[in-house]
């Protein structure tokens, strides 16, 4: 081995070292404020079923209904891709696909909704209810990915009621043997950063009382107020609700239609596609990046139900929403009725199949120093193996085809995927 050739330098290290420690606290801050993406699994949409119709069927119900809406209303994939606008080569795969996904794993993220759709009389009663049927379900391997509850805000008229509902929710879970992996929780309607602490306060007094590990308890903040984006004083709300939470806030999920109404967005142009939407979303987006909090888009209330036209109507629009939104980096969504999900499904899965050999190659040429006609850096080698692990989790691509393209195995793609801005920054060097 040849010897390291000496080359002059102006400085001594004694300058280095004092800008080191000068820096310190800023790389502590790094460090803290934004850890980047957990590397866990994000559902591509959330399923809101109101508390008191929630039941140890729904889950299977709801894809039931899915493939009954597709039985009546398509039949084939040509039907199906002609009513969506899916393109001919896609049709078939994508369409055997969504079936398969409904079949096995029809609703990927549920929310019990104890809040806007909850129409009971014995809160205590569904809340307690609901709990012990997520905890059978993770049990016995019928739940969803991630289950929980949405419970009332934190402002005074209903605050005691979503408090008890979810002290009798997380009560029952422990009772049954413990909070499971997949436990999600939903703050609503927040507007002031202090009702974000208030939340961390109470799961904090939850995690003491039951002997939990601090920390153990995490929730998604839900945006349906003006106030939580831009606060009074003009700056960015939202931001300082994330640090609020203390490490704890896992998501920030926008509600098209409270958010648009607090606006005065009239009735028939509320949608995910507004141009305040857009605004409001921009602003989470950039709010959460590298905070390792995920952003998630809203619903659409346009049910695809009656006719087979009306139906085909309702599905287009929806496949083209959601499409909409994974182009803006939105990976994630509400859908209010069985009939919306084979269109999630299918613009999910269209969105990761039509990018997969480009995406592939182009990391392949990447791990393996090939030159190409595009120069890819660390930053983008990260986002590519990170579509490629989206499209697995949710059931686009399968590892066989990921590895035959490019020879990668799936800890190769979560090692591009992971690396922090340090890492990044020195391997680019």
């Amino acid at each position: 081995m040849g010897q390291q050739e000496q080359v002059a330098t102006s400085l001594a290290g004694a300058v280095s070292e004092g800008i080191s420690a000068s820096l310190a606290p800023v790389d502590a801050e790094l460090e803290r404020r934004y850890p980047g993406d957990p590397g866990t699994r994000q559902p591509v949409h959330t399923v809101y079923v109101p508390g008191e119709v929630f039941a140890a069927d729904t889950i299977r119900s709801w894809g039931d209904k899915a493939l009954a809406a597709l039985d009546e209303h398509a039949p084939d994939a040509a039907t199906f891709a002609e009513a969506v606008g899916l393109s001919d080569e896609l049709a078939e795969p994508v369409y055997a696909r969504v079936r398969a996904k409904l079949e096995r794993e029809p609703i990927e993220d549920l929310r019990v909704d104890f809040e806007d759709g909850y129409k009971g009389k014995d809160e205590d009663h569904d809340a307690a209810r609901a709990a012990r049927i997520i905890a059978e379900a993770y049990e016995n391997g019928t739940a969803s990915p991630y289950m929980g509850i949405r419970m009332k805000c934190m402002e005074s008229p209903v605050r005691d009621r979503g408090i008890r509902t979810l002290d009798v929710f997380l009560t029952g879970l422990m009772e049954a043997g413990g909070l499971p992996e997949g436990l999600v929780l939903t703050l609503p309607k927040v507007t002031y950063t202090e009702q974000v602490t208030a939340m961390v306060r109470l799961v904090e007094e939850f995690e003491k009382a039951r002997g939990l590990e601090a920390g153990r308890i995490g929730f998604e903040i839900q945006i349906e107020t003006s106030q939580s984006i831009l606060a009074a004083d003009g700056t960015a709300n939202v931001a300082r609700m994330i640090d609020a939470a203390e490490g704890r806030a896992t998501g920030l999920h926008y509600g098209t239609f409270d958010y648009s109404a607090c606006l005065g967005v009239s009735a028939a142009y509320q949608a995910s596609d507004h141009p305040a939407a857009d605004h409001a979303k921009a602003i989470m987006q950039v709010a959460a990046a590298g905070t390792g909090v995920r952003v998630s888009d809203g619903s659409t209330n346009v049910l695809p139900v009656g006719s087979t036209a009306h139906v085909h109507e309702a599905w287009k629009l929806h496949y083209g929403l959601t499409r909409r939104a994974l182009a803006r980096a939105y990976y994630q969504g509400w859908d209010m009725h069985p009939a919306h999900i084979p269109t999630r499904y299918a613009a999910v899965f269209a969105f990761y199949r039509e990018g997969f050999e480009a995406a592939g190659k182009r990391l392949s040429a990447y791990a393996n120093h090939v030159e190409g006609d595009i120069a890819d850096e660390p930053a983008t080698a990260k986002a590519l193996s990170g579509y490629l692990l989206r499209g697995l989790d949710c059931g686009a691509l399968d590892i066989a085809e990921v590895a035959r393209l490019t020879g990668l195995t799936r800890a190769d793609l979560e090692g591009f995927s992971s690396p922090r801005r340090a890492a990044l920054t020195a391997s680019a060097q």
